[in-house]
């Protein structure tokens, strides 16, 4: 397990996304109302980045063909998507967001 700096607190505000990168990775860092949340950047459907999408709660919406996934589980949610996206732990620590990957 590795872990990588992403953010700091504050550079993405609730209910918004932001795109970041961490070990070679397309991730998209979210903050919902109970915390940050990390997933694959793209789309498991067709190749787009969520992050290009609209976050609706927890559920974010590819911006190509309107799969949807929910951020916390990474759950394909609505069609076409049918494959979930990868999540990752986050940690914050101080004024820094960190992402956990596996090695």
């Amino acid at each position: 397990m590795a872990l990588y700096k992403i953010a700091n607190v504050g550079e993405v505000a609730v209910g918004e996304m932001i795109r970041v990168e961490a070990d070679e990775l397309d991730l998209a860092l979210f903050l919902l109302e109970d915390g940050y949340y990390v997933t694959s950047d793209i789309c498991t459907h067709a190749v787009a980045s969520l992050t290009d999408g609209t976050l609706t709660g927890d559920v974010i919406m590819c911006p190509k063909h309107g799969g949807q996934f929910n951020v916390k589980s990474g759950a394909a949610v609505h069609f076409p998507a049918f494959s979930p996206i990868a999540t990752y732990p986050v940690h914050v620590d101080g004024d820094e967001i960190f992402v956990e990957i596996e090695d």
